[in-house]
């Protein structure tokens, strides 16, 4: 009897142990993988193998789950980039669409920081790093783990954990915005944006749009008239934008609803109450630099619920 408790009193606090990481390890696999709908497979599984552990012998539960889900989602982008060699069109993370007044809250710099990663583009610049080498920097920029810690996590030398970082972190600041609009800015931009493009005058519609203005549409080959290629240049993307029937009044019939994604403010299209596009623009100097839309109707299966875990 009283080995049965203590068996019963070890799996619950195991239990509690997963529960407690399950913020930290749906972050880390969100991030690594840009995806909704895989980070909570490899959560799951991550499950599954610590329940085939013995628990007793972790030193530290958080450090245990954390590798375990980074070598899962290593092995999971392994595999999905043979399928993204196939893939129609260009590829953007899945969007997540989050609390409305969690990125308008005053947050220490820290959680801003946090927010920050989770930015669409933020996402897609990932993708242009090797899967260790984002395992690298996200473990160490985002969740601030020691290079220790990182080297033991990927079974690699700690010296070549910090070269990877310093490309990553390298790649990644040549390519980010250097000057991030507040909230209230982004939104107000976001907007206008909108109303010019109702109005449908092209004028209007380019003088929120930076000379060099890229859009980006992911359609994975669902969507009828989706882009195969980005657009560039301020008056080709306008001009696609207007002529465009899922932007104009004309077509199918759908509300717009304004929205957190990613961290950041976003439009929603629905029809008949279902989302079937995702439309994100990144900010700089109070100019629009980049448009990504988003109608894979298999990435936007989750857009209606909050994921709040990702806030870890």
């Amino acid at each position: 009897m009283a080995l049965r408790k203590m068996m019963a009193d070890q799996q619950t606090q195991a239990v509690a142990q997963f529960e407690t990481n399950r913020p930290l390890m749906f972050s880390i696999a969100y991030r690594m993988l840009g995806s909704v709908t895989e980070a909570e497979d490899i959560v799951q599984e991550a499950y599954l193998r610590y329940q085939s552990t013995n628990t007793t012998e972790i030193v530290s539960h958080r450090a245990f789950l954390s590798t375990v889900v980074t070598r899962l989602c290593l092995n999971h982008l392994q595999s999905r980039r043979v399928q993204q060699e196939s893939y129609v069109g260009h590829w953007l993370p899945e969007p997540l669409l989050m609390a409305a007044d969690e990125s308008e809250q005053i947050i220490p710099t820290r959680q801003a920081e946090l927010h920050e990663s989770l930015s669409l583009a933020f996402l897609t610049l990932l993708e242009h790093l090797t899967p260790l080498e984002r395992a690298v920097f996200l473990l160490r920029e985002v969740f601030d783990y020691e290079y220790s810690e990182i080297a033991a996590a990927l079974e690699k030398e700690e010296a070549a954990c910090r070269q990877m970082f310093s490309r990553a972190k390298k790649h990644i600041a040549e390519n980010r915005p250097r000057f991030k609009p507040t909230p209230e800015a982004h939104r107000q931009l976001l907007d206008q944006f909108v109303e010019a493009v109702g109005s449908g005058e092209l004028d209007g519609l380019m003088k929120f749009l930076a000379e060099d203005v890229t859009l980006w549409a992911d359609g994975g080959g669902k969507v009828r008239g989706a882009l195969l290629h980005p657009l560039h240049g301020r008056e080709v993307v306008a001009k696609f934008v207007l002529a465009s029937q899922r932007l104009t009044t004309s077509g199918v019939m759908f509300a717009t609803e304004r929205a957190q994604v990613n961290g950041e403010p976003a439009l929603l299209l629905r029809t008949e109450g279902k989302v079937f596009l995702v439309l994100s623009i990144t900010v700089e100097q109070g100019m629009i630099t980049a448009i990504r839309v988003i109608g894979n109707p298999d990435k936007l299966k989750g857009v209606s619920k909050s994921e709040n875990e990702v806030k870890q």
